[in-house]
């Protein structure tokens, strides 16, 4: 793979087509928005997601989905998990045969409970997969600070030659062939990040928050292993590393907003003005319905679904948690 198309061009896109480049592999970014294709071309740089981060002129971008696949060894998939499957539609007919995917976005999609992996493979059957997750800020990976994640795929061959293709000496990927179990741990973190945001909000001090984090990690594990991951994979960087990154990072947006919302925000002013997407608020619903389904118990996650989507007061929620049956961990 020396050739990738990154189909997604906000901070981590951005920040992993730097990465690319860094591995001396070869990018072309698509952008839906044409403001964000000239500023890549023309001045090397996309302030709308990364501002004070210099890209590569080598790197250049397209709205053209099918001068963006043009020629490539692989595509890596980053547009959100809510606007895959419409990407995908439109990425169908320019797509060779067998054209590797990586999955690079956290979250489960609202209407059908897929995971992105589920979706690309209902789409675009055919095309082998693999997934990237873990504790990655898109600004600190576009500016080479020492990071560690997780490629997975079924295919270890397929795996090993994304790694190739990404990593470097400060970008160290590590493999995994439980792709689901990844995913899943991406896609949850973002949800407990928003609770801890909101016990930070709440100032309910750091005893709250490792109690949080560390249930979090019990409820990631019980719905993984109910749909078939492997427990072992929660532990790892792409469960209990992304789980510490983002509850804890400055830089996170679902912390962010769980912030504001802790601090007596409403969830429309929380989201005003943003241009990248807080994964959390539409996963929370997903993950709390995929729960039911099979038949886990997710108090955490429910309890922000209740606040982000049903209107539960957040006082109220911290009182059904912290009243819940006593009982073994």
């Amino acid at each position: 793979m020396t050739r990738l198309a990154i189909i997604g061009a906000g901070a981590w896109g951005t920040a992993l087509a730097l990465t690319a480049r860094r591995a001396k592999s070869d990018a072309i970014i698509w952008a839906r928005d044409a403001d964000v294709v000239a500023a890549v071309n023309q001045r090397h740089a996309n302030p709308f997601y990364l501002p004070g981060i210099a890209i590569d002129p080598a790197i250049a971008a397209t709205t053209d989905l099918a001068q963006a696949i043009y020629g490539a060894d692989a595509a890596l998939l980053v547009v959100p998990a809510q606007f895959l499957r419409e990407v995908l539609i439109a990425l169908a007919p320019h797509l060779p045969p067998a054209l590797p995917f990586l999955l690079c976005a956290k979250g489960i999609e609202i209407v059908s409970l897929k995971t992105v992996a589920e979706v690309a493979e209902e789409l675009c059957p055919g095309h082998p997969l693999a997934v990237l997750s873990g504790p990655s800020f898109a600004a600190e990976v576009a500016r080479d600070l020492p990071t560690a994640v997780v490629i997975a795929g079924r295919d270890p061959a397929l795996a090993g030659q994304f790694m190739e293709a990404l990593g470097s000496a400060r970008f160290r990927p590590y493999l995994s062939e439980d792709p689901l179990g990844v995913e899943l741990g991406g896609a949850v973190k973002n949800v407990m990040a928003i609770a801890c945001g909101i016990v930070d909000g709440r100032r309910l001090g750091d005893n709250a928050r490792a109690a949080l984090i560390t249930r979090g990690l019990a409820e990631m594990t019980r719905l993984g292993v109910a749909k078939g991951a492997r427990a072992e994979t929660f532990a790892g960087l792409s469960g209990l590393g992304d789980l510490v990154l983002t509850c804890g990072g400055a830089q996170s947006r679902n912390h962010a907003l769980g912030l504001a919302l802790g601090q007596g925000s409403t969830l429309e002013a929380a989201l005003a003005g943003r241009r990248s997407i807080v994964e959390g608020v539409a996963t929370a619903a997903s993950l709390t319905a995929l729960a039911a389904r099979l038949e886990v118990e997710m108090p955490i996650c429910a309890a922000v679904e209740a606040v982000l989507h049903r209107g539960m007061p957040i006082n109220r929620m911290i009182d059904r948690l912290l009243s819940r049956p006593r009982r073994a961990e």
